[in-house]
C-alpha cells in the first residue's frame, strides 16, 4: 500500500510542468492497473504496512477514486486549451487523490479523521477556483460548515473511545460494544451529513450547481462515499445502539429520498437535477447500513460503487451539453437529438443505468437494498416501490425533455461531440455494467 502512496508523491512533480497535463493521465492508469492486480484476500484486512492496509471494502472505493480522478483529468481538457491555472488544477487534483487513498486505505481512526477532513480542502478549491457563478463562494462556504459542525464531536468522540480503550484501530474496534447514547450520536452524524442524508443535504445541490465539471465528478463519484465507508466502519462497534435508533435514520431517509424524488420533478437545471437524484440513491444506502443486516451491507456496497460511477458519467454528459449551449437550462437545452444523436445513445444509456436498469451496477445494489429493507420491515414496501418508480420517472424527464422537442433557436454556434468525450463516457458506462460479472467478489466480503 506505501507503494502507491510514494508513487502518487512523486507524480506531483509532473503537475508543475504543463506539458505533463496527459502524462498525469497516463501515470494514473497505470498506477490503476497495477493496484487492480494486487491479491486482496477477500475476508480480511491483507497487504499491511505501518499503518496502511486494504480489505475489500477498501479496494473497491480506491480503485474508483483512482478511475475518477483519471476521467476528472479528461473531462477538464477545456482548462487545458485555455491554459487556466491548469498546473495548479492538476497538483489540487494529485492532492484530493492522496487525501482519497489515504482515507480508504489507514486503520487509525484518528487518520481516518484526518484524511477525511483533508479531503475537504482541494473539493472547496476547486469549487472556489473552477466553479461558473459567483454563488459558488457560498457554496464553499455551505460545504465548508455543514461538513465542519458535525466533524468536532466525532473528533471528541474518537479521543474518547482512545482514552477508554487505548487503541482506535478499526480492526480491534470490532471486539468492543458500545453502549453510550452520545458518543452513538457523535460518531454517526458526521457521516450522515457527508452522505447526505435528508434534512442535512442542502449543502450539496449548491455545491454540484457551482462545483465545474471535475468538482462534480468527485463529488458525486467519492465525496458521497466517504460518509458511507465511514458508517459501515463505524457501525461494527455500535450495534446494540443502533438497534435501538436505526427506525429513525431509516424513516428519515425512505421519507426524504421519496420527497426528493418528487422534488427532482421540479428542476429547471440538469445539474440540480442530478444531484437531487444522488441524494435520493444515497437514501436508499443509509437505510440499507441501518438495518444491520447482510443483504444492507452488500447492497450499500454495490451500490456505492455503482453510483459513484454513473452519477459521474450523468455530469460528464451535463457538461458536455453545458460547453455547446453555455446553459444549465433544461428550457434551452430542448431538442439536442437533432444536433448530437449519437450523443443521445449516451443520454439514454445513462439513464437507464440511473434507474437500475440491468446489466448496472445500481440494479444489484437497489435489489439487494429492498431486500434487507422488506426483511427489516414490510411496511417499507410501499415507500420503496414508490421510490423506484420516480427514480425511473425523473430519469426518463430529464432525458426526454433534453433529447426531444424543439431546439432553442438561439443556438448560433454548435459542434458535435468529440472522439474525447466519448471515451470519456464509454469509461464511465463499461465499469458501470461490465462488473455485475465480477459481482461475486462485491458480495462476499464478510
Amino acid at each position: 500500500m506505501m507503494k502507491f502512496l510514494f508513487m502518487m508523491i512523486f507524480m506531483i512533480l509532473f503537475c508543475f510542468n504543463s506539458q505533463m497535463y496527459w502524462m498525469v493521465q497516463m501515470m494514473l492508469f497505470l498506477m490503476m492497473f497495477m493496484f487492480m492486480n494486487l491479491m486482496i484476500n477477500i475476508d480480511s484486512y491483507c497487504n499491511l504496512s505501518y499503518f496502511y492496509s486494504c480489505d475489500i471494502l477498501s479496494y473497491g472505493l480506491i480503485l474508483l477514486s483512482i478511475w475518477i480522478c483519471i476521467l476528472m483529468i479528461m473531462a477538464s481538457e477545456n482548462l487545458k486549451s485555455v491554459n487556466f491555472y491548469v498546473n495548479f488544477f492538476i497538483f489540487n487534483l494529485m492532492f484530493l487523490l492522496i487525501m482519497l487513498y489515504l482515507t480508504f486505505s489507514v486503520m487509525n481512526l484518528f487518520m481516518f479523521y484526518l484524511f477525511f477532513e483533508g479531503s475537504l480542502i482541494p473539493t472547496l478549491m476547486l469549487i472556489i477556483g473552477w466553479g461558473y457563478q459567483p454563488e459558488r463562494i457560498q457554496a464553499g462556504l455551505y460545504l465548508l460548515f455543514y461538513t465542519l459542525f458535525v466533524s468536532l464531536p466525532l473528533l471528541l468522540g474518537i479521543f474518547y473511545i482512545f482514552l477508554n480503550m487505548n487503541s482506535v484501530m478499526m480492526y480491534f474496534l470490532k471486539f468492543f460494544n458500545l453502549e453510550i447514547y452520545l458518543l452513538y450520536f457523535c460518531m454517526v452524524m458526521a457521516f450522515l451529513v457527508k452522505m447526505p442524508m435528508y434534512f442535512v443535504h442542502l449543502w450539496l445541490p449548491s455545491a454540484h450547481v457551482e462545483a465545474p465539471v471535475s468538482g462534480s465528478m468527485i463529488l458525486a463519484g467519492i465525496m458521497l462515499k466517504l460518509g458511507g465507508y465511514g458508517l459501515l466502519r463505524v457501525m461494527v462497534m455500535l450495534q446494540s445502539l443502533n438497534l435501538k435508533f436505526n427506525i429513525i435514520w431509516v424513516v428519515i431517509s425512505l421519507m426524504g429520498g421519496l420527497y426528493i424524488s418528487l422534488k427532482c420533478f421540479c428542476q429547471v437545471d440538469i445539474k440540480s437535477l442530478i444531484a437531487y437524484s444522488s441524494v435520493a440513491h444515497m437514501g436508499l444506502v443509509i437505510a440499507g447500513i441501518m438495518t444491520m443486516n447482510y443483504w444492507g451491507f452488500i447492497g450499500s456496497y454495490v451500490l456505492m460503487i455503482g453510483h459513484g460511477l454513473c452519477s459521474s458519467g450523468m455530469f460528464c454528459l451535463a457538461n458536455i451539453s453545458y460547453e455547446r449551449l453555455g446553459s444549465r437550462s433544461l428550457f434551452i437545452s430542448g431538442g439536442m437529438m437533432n444536433f448530437m444523436p449519437s450523443m443521445s445513445l449516451w443520454w439514454f444509456l445513462f439513464m437507464s443505468s440511473n434507474m437500475a436498469a440491468p446489466p448496472s451496477l445500481n440494479l444489484i445494489g437497489e435489489i439487494s437494498l429492498i431486500n434487507s429493507l422488506l426483511s427489516w420491515s414490510w411496511v417499507l414496501m410501499f415507500v420503496l416501490m414508490l421510490i423506484s418508480f420516480f427514480s425511473a420517472g425523473y430519469s426518463l424527464y430529464l432525458y426526454s425533455y433534453t433529447q426531444h422537442g424543439k431546439y432553442y433557436t438561439g443556438v448560433y454556434s454548435f459542434y458535435m461531440g468529440v472522439s474525447r468525450e466519448y471515451l470519456l463516457l464509454i469509461l464511465h458506462w463499461l465499469p458501470l455494467n461490465i462488473l455485475i460479472l465480477k459481482i461475486d467478489y462485491m458480495m462476499i466480503w464478510f
